[in-house]
């Protein structure tokens, strides 16, 4: 059994730490959001008064906070010193390339280990334990992680070094953005042409267009019943999420010089569709924007 203490106990948090509690390991909280605390008491997982409390006895630390600069302050102001010598950190927050390797930097220089690791998969992924991890950081480091991370997660990919784990995030998500902006796209194409939506997916989804954006995340209501697109894109991977990784994603296309063009227009669209009703919708509700010539 391996005592955890686990920072950050939100929507893809709390179950997260949930499957280390089911997976025999003792789990320890913390959240600065109340309706967060509550909602983690009422599963039994104890929620300490401090994050310096939460670490002091850990021998991993998981973060998952919102955005790099929340990592870098908690490292610097109280958890690196509070933590025992030689503690794990384990970074799931989606966060910049630079901002994780300064992250890792940090706790080297404090006497301990850490690994970037973000998650893909989303609530449904994090609460059935079928996340996957995009790891960066030593081979002993991702040996050491490993564990927790299959508690937590289906698939693990050791990226490479520090950093590498939130380079493969940012790659992946804006795939993602592109995809998901032309199966919209293709749909209300379809519409204007006469195609019912079955009639495109029953094609699209077993041809070469085929991609989660349409077997999964099916930006219209009826073909695919799970998808957000049946519940009026609620709940899902917000707007306003996607917005800030293609953010990170543009970072690292400026900083690398990268001939990105697809990536940018992504990032433009989405920044527009979030910056309304989008940024607590389902980012497959793009769909509405595209329709309605909004975007």
């Amino acid at each position: 059994m391996t005592r955890i203490a686990f920072l950050g106990l939100g929507h893809m948090g709390l179950p997260m730490a949930k499957n280390l509690v089911a997976a025999g390991h003792e789990v320890h909280g913390f959240d600065l959001v109340p309706a967060a605390v509550e909602a983690a008491q009422t599963v039994g997982i104890p929620v300490a008064a401090s994050g310096a409390d939460a670490v002091r006895d850990a021998d991993v630390v998981i973060t998952m906070f919102p955005a790099g600069r929340h990592v870098i302050d908690a490292y610097r102001t109280e958890l690196l010193a509070a933590a025992r010598p030689n503690t794990l950190f384990i970074e799931s927050s989606t966060i910049a390339v630079d901002e994780a390797r300064a992250a890792h930097a940090l706790a080297l220089a404090a006497g301990h280990r850490n690994v970037d690791a973000p998650v893909s998969g989303g609530v449904v992924g994090a609460e059935n334990g079928t996340l996957a991890f995009m790891v960066g950081g030593s081979d002993d480091d991702f040996s050491a992680a490993l564990p927790l991370l299959e508690a937590m997660g289906k698939r693990i990919v050791h990226c490479g070094g520090p950093g590498l784990g939130q380079a493969a995030k940012v790659c992946n998500n804006m795939i993602l953005a592109v995809s998901q902006i032309a199966v919209a796209e293709a749909f209300v194409l379809g519409e204007r042409l006469g195609l019912e939506h079955q009639a495109l997916f029953d094609v699209v989804s077993q041809a070469s267009g085929q991609c989660w954006s349409i077997t999964t995340n099916c930006p219209v209501p009826g073909p695919v019943p799970t998808s957000p697109a049946n519940r009026d894109y609620q709940p899902g991977f917000a707007g306003a999420l996607m917005a800030k990784d293609l953010g990170l994603a543009l970072q690292a296309i400026e900083q690398t010089s990268t001939d990105a063009q697809m990536g940018r227009l992504a990032q433009q669209l989405y920044a527009a569709f979030a910056s309304g009703d989008g940024a607590t919708r389902d980012f497959s509700g793009i769909i509405t924007d595209i329709r309605d010539g909004s975007v």
